[in-house]
């Protein structure tokens, strides 16, 4: 049997997203969008309950389309408070709203965000060593600065640890434990 990080349960969800996805590096504008939309709503809340809810937020959210994001009215923003679906919160939903914008912004200054998110680790991943779940960190220095200046842009529901556990699912940095199978992968 695989040796897997200790967050991990039994769920297949789980196992499917770390075996295939968590600690990866993405480079590209959609999928870094697209988690960072996931890690908004995941603020507070358990990270299963939202990859349960991902198919219907990409439904939702128009495939995680930052450009109709960026658009959506009034009207769309009281559709999606009704959609049971999805989180139903009002800050981020709003959020998500304000973030396709700032994140298009960011896009015309950097010309891609990925860019701009990658610069802060030189465009490489960050590889940990950590053998135990309490070596793990919820925030890092590093998490602490691009909070500071993802909020600055106008970013909202970006503090330290939203952003450390994006870091984490767009491999940003490798945290999977050393006795991971995936460690020796990403």
């Amino acid at each position: 049997m695989k040796k897997r990080c200790f967050w991990v349960s039994d769920d297949p969800l789980y196992i499917e997203y770390h075996d295939n996805e968590w600690g990866v590096p993405v480079y590209d504008d959609d999928k870094l969008f697209e988690f960072l939309i996931l890690e908004t709503f995941q603020a507070g809340l358990s990270w299963i309950t939202v990859l349960k809810k991902r198919e219907n937020f990409r439904k939702a959210f128009d495939n995680f389309d930052y450009k109709k994001i960026a658009k959506y009215s009034e009207d769309k923003y009281e559709e999606l408070l009704q959609d049971a679906g999805i989180i139903r919160n009002k800050l981020k939903i709003r959020a998500t709203i304000t973030n396709a914008q700032a994140f298009m912004k960011v896009q015309e200054e950097f010309g891609t965000f990925s860019k701009y998110i990658w610069a802060f680790t030189d465009g490489k991943p960050i590889v940990n060593k950590f053998e135990k779940r309490e070596e793990v960190p919820a925030t890092t220095e590093l998490s602490d600065a691009i909070s500071k200046d993802l909020k600055k842009r106008g970013f909202k529901f970006v503090g330290s640890t939203v952003i450390y556990a994006h870091m984490q699912a767009t491999g940003m940095v490798n945290d999977h434990t050393t006795d991971c199978f995936r460690y020796h992968e990403v």
